[in-house]
């Protein structure tokens, strides 16, 4: 007779004094009697298993599969001729909240953060939706990544409104919407403010997740007092730091070449007993590379050999690419060599770490080698692989080989990405080769690389003339700007190339207003007739114009935009 049972602290003894009735199907007990003809007796064996738990886990992974198949799906049939909400309706029998989670993931993914709010809107009419902090919370990190802060906060102040009360992760979101801001300084004070808030709040007292998020943004502001009065308040809270913690200050210190501050960190991570893992490795590698303290940068590799942990490709990537830039070939060389006796697969950012090495250190023709090694291969050739060849050209002057290579692309089944495009016209602005800029853009445009938004165009068209031509050419190029931006304008505008990342990111706002406006239906009036339409409850939805008489009364879904 077997019994199997889903854990030892569950066997009891008197259960099984008591026979069971033969007709029972209960799920954790199996009973297999072998009877022979003669009557013998009967051996008993226990077995004990987490059968239950392990068939819960199956089932719950095989859900996440059948969902996500289900987004994918839907994410296939989403185009600009069919409006998401008639497609949401074609699934409205399956379509459930964890599907719309899933949504919320792809649609950031594309930057397609209006339909993230369709699909909201959409929910919020389901018999099965219920205001839920975790959709909130989803909601307002999408936005928050996409630089929708606007929008963030108001979900926030609808949330409320809903009857939700904020938690830990509400407020964590919102911290990090307000980061991804520009304006860094005036960031780090409302989410100062919010963070004094939430220890106010029983309900939302700080987490460690919380405090993960603080200190790598004041640690990435080079804000070295409130980095170290934030560990004394985690110190004196009931929150215990993880490994995370030091990580991400060490990592933000790092990247800002504060290496006694990072060790500093290092030191406190230790004296809290908190194991460094391979994170904590390749952050030190990187940041010792960067500073070009190579000694340093090869004793922590030694240390991490020595450790349990194993070391990544980005351990390897990182050194190969940081003796480049030292010119300091032969150790490099010497990383890849070591990688591949230690079985390691290179992937393409390994391959263009070599290339770039070969770059910094002058070798053209060896970073052509490898470039050509990875097109002969089966891999798929990256648009980054290409920029990478593109800009070892360019860096050693030889701009009508880098020319040449991206006009001839097509031929490595490979398509260039914006980034391709905007690096060559840095380049080729840099070497003044006006011809080949006219040539770019065009073809820009003839590859619909930005979507056929004319403003970007223009933008890119008149790159140099923005320059000289002072604040009023600026507005007249961009008329989309407001009158309360001129000043935003003035301090983006530079006498250096630099200045059309900036006006790339004005353009790239300016096309998301105009789709909201559209959307909107008040395109062609005032700031301030918008502003009066706002108030008298205009929809944002086209969807909701035709219902707009019969509704008025309704909530609607941009009240308070």
């Amino acid at each position: 007779m077997d019994y199997l049972l889903t854990s030892p602290s569950s066997l009891r003894f008197s259960d099984f004094i008591s026979s069971f009735p033969q007709e029972t199907d209960h799920k954790w007990l199996r009973l297999s009697m072998n009877l022979g003809v003669t009557r013998r007796s009967t051996k008993t064996r226990i077995i004990c298993g987490a059968i239950s738990s392990r068939r819960k886990l199956a089932e719950r992974e095989s859900a996440e599969r059948e969902n996500r198949v289900l987004v994918r799906s839907l994410m296939s049939r989403i185009s600009d001729k069919e409006p998401l909400v008639k497609t949401l309706d074609k699934y409205v029998k399956v379509v459930r909240c964890d599907h719309c989670f899933l949504l919320f993931e792809e649609l950031g993914k594309s930057d397609k953060w209006l339909q993230c709010l369709e699909v909201f809107r959409w929910m919020q009419k389901q018999r099965w939706y219920i205001p839920d902090n975790g959709v909130y919370s989803k909601l307002i990190s999408v936005m928050g990544k996409k630089g929708q802060t606007r929008m963030a906060m108001w979900l926030f102040s609808e949330m409320k409104n809903s009857g939700c009360r904020p938690d830990a992760s509400v407020y964590n979101a919102l911290i990090t919407a307000h980061l991804h801001t520009r304006d860094k300084a005036k960031a780090l004070e409302k989410v100062r403010g919010y963070f004094d808030k939430m220890k106010g709040m029983e309900r939302c007292q700080p987490n460690v997740v919380t405090y993960n998020i603080l200190l790598r943004a004041f640690a990435q502001s080079g804000k070295v007092d409130q980095v170290n009065a934030l560990f004394k308040d985690l110190d004196m809270s009931p929150v215990s730091p993880d490994v995370y913690t030091f990580n991400g200050v060490m990592d933000a210190y790092g990247k800002n070449g504060m290496i006694k501050e990072m060790e500093a960190v290092l030191t406190r991570m230790r004296s809290n007993e908190c194991k460094p893992d391979i994170i904590t490795f390749n952050v030190l590698i990187d940041s010792y590379g960067k500073k070009q303290e190579f000694e340093k940068m090869e004793q922590t590799f030694k240390s991490l050999m020595r450790s349990k942990e194993k070391p990544t490709l980005p351990t390897f990537n990182s050194m190969i690419i940081n003796y480049g830039k030292a010119r300091m070939i032969d150790k490099a060389e010497w990383v890849f060599k070591k990688m591949n006796d230690m079985n390691y697969m290179p992937s393409f950012i390994t391959y263009e770490c070599m290339i770039m090495m070969y770059g910094y250190c002058g070798s053209v023709s060896r970073a052509r080698e490898i470039f050509e090694e990875v097109v002969d291969s089966e891999r798929v050739l990256k648009a980054s692989t290409l920029n990478a060849m593109l800009e070892v050209y360019c860096r050693n002057g030889l701009y009508m080989e880098a020319d040449k290579l991206f006009h001839n692309a097509s031929a490595f089944r490979v398509h260039p990405d914006a980034s391709t495009y905007k690096f060559l016209y840095k380049a080729y602005t840099k070497a003044d080769m006006k011809e080949h800029v006219q040539i770019l853009m065009k073809k820009m445009e003839k590859d619909g690389i930005f979507s056929g938004q004319d403003y970007l165009v223009r933008i890119l068209k008149t790159g140099n003339n923005l320059v000289r031509a002072g604040h009023e050419t600026v507005l007249r190029t961009c008329p989309f700007l407001s009158h309360d931006d001129d000043s935003t304008v003035i301090a983006r505008v530079s006498a250096d190339i630099s200045m059309f990342s900036d006006l790339f990111k004005i353009a790239e706002e300016n096309c998301r207003t105009n789709y909201l406006e559209n959307l909107s239906g008040h395109d062609k009036v005032s700031r301030d007739e918008s502003r009066k339409l706002s108030q008298e409850k205009q929809p944002l939805f086209a969807s909701d114009q035709n219902n707009m008489i019969s509704k008025r009364k309704k909530k609607l879904f941009t009240r308070n935009l």
